[in-house]
């Protein structure tokens, strides 16, 4: 949710989540997305971990994630006292420490370990047990390299992916200087963790001004793949991106014949999302949520295809870019009492849930 008040003041905490018994799984979509802008982010934190210790969290399986997110917000304001002590809150919180969910909160704590400076030993051998999970769990290149590069270590992140990728491709059993055939990506709303994999490399191989290779030839082959199919998979289809007002009213400004693609206005725009939703329910698809955008990652996406932000094309690669992100999904529908899934604050039964109807 955007808040704007006048005179452009910071929104405080309890704007952003009124006051109430439980935390449900909207609000923490939220805290998630806004936390860092509120006037005391660290009280949201400390909100967020007592919520968990006095069990008010609508599903008590998501204390582990909470108490991530209380971590991730103590670490990026620099308290790795409370950073290290919410991980450590959330690693227990979870089943156990093998859990696939527990990868980002260790992770994160070995990123805080290595900021403290005299702790790189443990944090590198955090780092080191979540190694083979770059084989199995989408989510794990994105925050192992993410680790690393926070410790000046990029150079060990690129070897890690590179010999995963090595693996997953079993370009090891091939004759030497023959490229892999193309491997399947999956599909456009679910990317695939080789493609994951192979996006993570080829970050970090850019960030270190690595020179180009065939591994991340056949990254760009991927992406341009998955783009392609995204854009035959939207067919007409609404894209399930959901602008937030702020950025639909930019993107309106700056692309105006996106009108007849998104609305003329933020509440046709969220009402075609909904109508959408509800039609593909209606056709059996199920776990269907909406991927927040916005207008600097389109044109950043279209940049580097050297396309135009409003080719339906790269719309779409936009779309697949974005919902292949951890933590991107806002899901949908939420409860009728709970906070709507577009972002105004409001319950859904007061604001989207009518606009299918209507």
């Amino acid at each position: 949710m955007a808040i704007i008040r006048p005179g452009g003041s910071t929104p405080t905490y309890r704007e952003v989540v009124p006051t109430r018994d439980v935390l449900t799984k909207a609000d923490l979509a939220e805290l998630r997305r806004s936390a860092l802008g509120t006037a005391d982010p660290l009280g949201v934190a400390a909100d967020i971990a007592e919520a968990v210790a006095q069990g008010r969290l609508e599903d008590p399986d998501d204390a582990g994630d909470a108490l991530t997110l209380a971590a991730e917000i103590a670490q990026i304001r620099a308290r790795p006292d409370a950073a290290l002590r919410y991980a450590d809150q959330a690693l227990a919180a979870y089943p156990s420490a093998d859990d696939p969910r527990a990868g980002v909160a260790r992770a994160l704590r070995a990123r805080v370990m290595f900021l403290a400076g005299d702790r790189d030993d443990e944090a590198m051998a955090e780092l080191t047990a979540l190694r083979p999970l770059l084989l199995t769990q989408p989510d794990a290149p994105a925050y192992v390299s993410a680790a690393l590069d926070a410790a000046g270590r990029s150079a060990i992140a690129e070897r890690w992916l590179s010999e995963a990728v090595d693996t997953l491709l079993g370009e090891r059993a091939t004759a030497a200087g023959q490229p892999p055939a193309d491997p399947e990506v999956g599909p456009p709303d679910a990317p695939g963790v080789l493609f994951l994999l192979l996006q993570q490399r080829h970050r970090v191989r850019r960030d270190l001004n690595l020179p180009h290779d065939r591994q991340d030839d056949l990254a760009d082959r991927l992406e341009n793949q998955l783009v392609r199919r995204a854009a035959e998979r939207q067919g007409g289809e609404t894209d399930l991106l959901l602008w937030p007002r702020p950025e639909f009213d930019r993107l309106l400004a700056e692309h105006p014949e996106l009108t007849d693609v998104y609305g003329p206005d933020w509440d046709a725009h969220r009402a075609r999302l909904e109508k959408e939703l509800v039609r593909l329910t209606g056709a059996g698809r199920s776990g269907l949520g909406v991927f927040r955008a916005s207008v600097a990652g389109l044109d950043a996406f279209a940049g580097r295809r050297d396309g135009d932000p409003t080719d339906a094309a790269v719309r779409a690669g936009y779309a697949a870019e974005v919902s292949a992100r951890p933590g991107a999904r806002v899901p949908w529908p939420p409860e009728r009492n709970d906070t709507c899934w577009c972002g105004s604050g409001l319950k859904y039964k007061k604001d989207c849930l009518p606009r299918s109807r209507s």
